[in-house]
């Protein structure tokens, strides 16, 4: 008698659908792991050089406002030179360019290091080093993301960019507390030449790295197996991303959110120390719940599988709403209730936005399409302040809150109505015996149609 064949073993595979939703799966490939070490050792330098930079302007012109100027002008070249820096990352072999930006401002760092050590540095040099700092980010940031991404499988870049979340959240914590330590016993200079450091370990670790099974290839050797064409230029990004209704779609949530949603440092702040009557502490313990549902926010998010566009609207208009109950908060305690699922979904609506953004347009378009991100972020972020600033003295804390959440809401829901309520195309199918497809096939037809617009955004 021979014996029965082995039945399937489900075991295994069910325990391999679990870790492929588990937030930490990305972390499987050693690539990865690798890259989230050098990215957590330079997150904690930028952050320890960041601290110690506001202190340093502070010291020299003994001025709030100054150290505001030089701020702006590290982001200013975003604005203007970022579309130049996607470019370059789509043209250029991706880890040799993360390789060579790392060293590059691992020796701005360490020429400011070497200027405060030796008591040589004035205002201008600060600024002129800020601004070639922020000229060297536009190429890296784009090309560490898409690196980072380029480590993973598809389906698990959402778990990678909420790694990196993690990843960043821990590295400002540590940097700046490690600012204050560093400055106290080693110096100033001691703080830049230790940021400096980590710039060269992210390059040194670089071209080590290599891709998991199922990643995406690297976008320069697909630029290599076709001849250069001149229109391959930031225009083709730009004309790409205009082109692409989800990608406008989701610049137009993410800039409404980051305008009236978004800034809860200042609105927040003014709502505790007003109506509420609170002071710098009860806004400190807000701030710290904001942190922590962050924090719980990019771990959710790295959950995700397959993010769209509805999910970041619903996600931000959920959060909305939440904004609104938050600004008729009647005590500290009830705004402190509803801090937390507020920064919560936030942090998910980031994350599945940021997936998307990465992940949507072809991998040869991908940093020229980061690079027109960026100058819309810098936009949002220079333009939203001012006109939240304008909306709190029109209306209060109060009135902001609430105003700035129905709109964020109203828009939202209105954009989601007019895309159910397309007008529908009118679609004749040929039967095979010559005469026209009855109402059930153009039904289902329709029904296809409609599942493939749902698959779109």
């Amino acid at each position: 008698m021979s014996a029965a064949p082995a039945p399937a073993l489900p075991t295994p595979v069910s325990r391999t659908a679990v870790a492929s939703r588990s937030p930490w799966r990305s972390l499987r490939h050693r690539g990865m792991r690798w890259w989230s070490a050098a990215n957590f050792v330079s997150n904690a330098g930028t952050w320890m050089q960041l601290t110690v930079q506001n202190l340093l302007v502070l010291h020299i012109t003994g001025s709030a406002a100054a150290t505001g100027v030089s701020m702006s002008v590290q982001a200013a070249p975003a604005l203007f030179v970022s579309l130049l820096g996607g470019a370059a990352v789509d043209r250029w072999p991706r880890k040799l360019t993360v390789a060579v930006s790392q060293a590059l401002l691992g020796a701005v760092a360490f020429t400011t290091a070497l200027l405060v050590a030796l008591d040589r540095i004035d205002m201008t040099a600060l600024l002129v080093l800020a601004a070639v700092t922020g000229i060297i980010a536009t190429v890296d940031g784009p090309a560490c993301a898409l690196l980072g991404n380029d480590l993973v499988p598809v389906e698990d870049v959402p778990s990678a960019i909420g790694v990196g979340a993690l990843v960043h959240s821990a590295g400002r914590l540590a940097g700046t507390a490690l600012a204050g330590v560093t400055v106290g016993f080693l110096g100033t200079s001691a703080a830049y030449a230790a940021n400096a450091l980590s710039f060269l370990f992210v390059a040194s670790v670089v071209p080590f790295l290599r891709p998991a099974r199922g990643a995406f290839q690297e976008p320069s050797t697909e630029v290599r197996a076709v001849p250069a064409r001149p229109e391959m230029t930031v225009r083709e990004g730009l004309t790409f991303f205009v082109r692409r209704p989800r990608l406008v779609a989701l610049a137009g949530i993410t800039g409404i959110s980051s305008v009236f949603g978004r800034n809860y440092g200042l609105t927040l702040a003014v709502l505790v120390t007003g109506p509420l009557a609170g002071g710098a502490r009860a806004f400190g313990t807000v701030s710290t719940v904001l942190a922590v549902g962050g924090i719980l926010g990019a771990v959710l998010g790295a959950r995700l599988r397959k993010p769209s566009v509805r999910t970041v609207g619903l996600l931000a208009a959920a959060g909305a709403l939440l904004q609104v109950v938050a600004g008729l908060s009647p005590s500290l305690a009830v705004l402190l209730v509803l801090v937390l699922p507020m920064a919560v979904v936030e942090s998910v609506s980031d994350t599945a936005g940021t997936a998307l953004l990465q992940t949507d347009p072809p991998a040869h378009l991908r940093g020229r399409v980061l690079g027109v991100w960026s100058s819309i972020g810098t936009v949002w972020s220079l333009g939203g302040p001012p006109l939240l600033g304008l909306l709190m003295e029109w209306a209060g804390a109060r009135g902001a809150l609430v105003a700035g959440g129905l709109l964020i809401a109203g828009s939202i829901g209105a954009g989601l109505l007019v895309r159910r309520r397309a007008v529908p195309v009118t679609v004749t199918l040929t039967a095979k015996d010559g005469g026209t497809a009855g109402p059930e096939a153009l039904g289902t037809a329709a029904c296809r149609s409609r599942e493939a617009l749902g698959t779109a955004a």
